[in-house]
């Protein structure tokens, strides 16, 4: 059974080793151009992509799925500590209306590898919501590693 009860702890966490150093990671992260071809993965494109990276400022895109439908992202940047460590608010208007879940990222340097953790948590998704949320984001990171791979 799916809880539905916001609870801020609620979420996942994805770990992950990439073939790059931390700034390309980071870039990654923070570069509109190259968020937009990483996040929605290979079955999506995003349009309309702006980021003012600096804490508090706004970022938003428009996901376009297989068949046309679209997914409205936005968000803001919470927390920029270039290049370890990142936080960023989002909402898919969609799924949870205004309220926003956030994305914590943390980058460690492994000497021109990087690990990344990355933590989705706000309690605005059922347990199965979430689940869903992380195999979605799991794919969209794998697009991230190519994405890495050709740079």
């Amino acid at each position: 059974m799916s809880s539905t009860t916001p609870n801020a702890e609620r979420g996942y966490t994805i770990t992950r080793v990439f073939d790059a150093p931390r700034e390309l990671v980071w870039d990654a992260w923070t570069d509109p151009a190259q968020f937009a071809q990483w996040f929605g993965g290979d079955q999506a494109r995003m349009e309309d992509m702006k980021m003012d990276v600096r804490p508090e400022g706004k970022w938003s895109g428009t996901m376009v799925l297989p068949g046309g439908a679209t997914i409205d992202w936005r968000g803001w940047f919470i927390e920029l500590a270039r290049p370890e460590r990142l936080a960023m608010a989002f909402s898919d208007r969609d799924i949870i209306g205004d309220q926003y879940d956030t994305f914590t990222v943390t980058l460690t340097d492994l000497g021109g590898k990087t690990e990344m953790v990355l933590r989705q948590h706000g309690g605005n998704l059922t347990d199965d919501q979430y689940e869903q949320a992380k195999e979605g984001t799991a794919s969209f990171l794998d697009t991230m590693a190519e994405l890495l791979a050709r740079r």
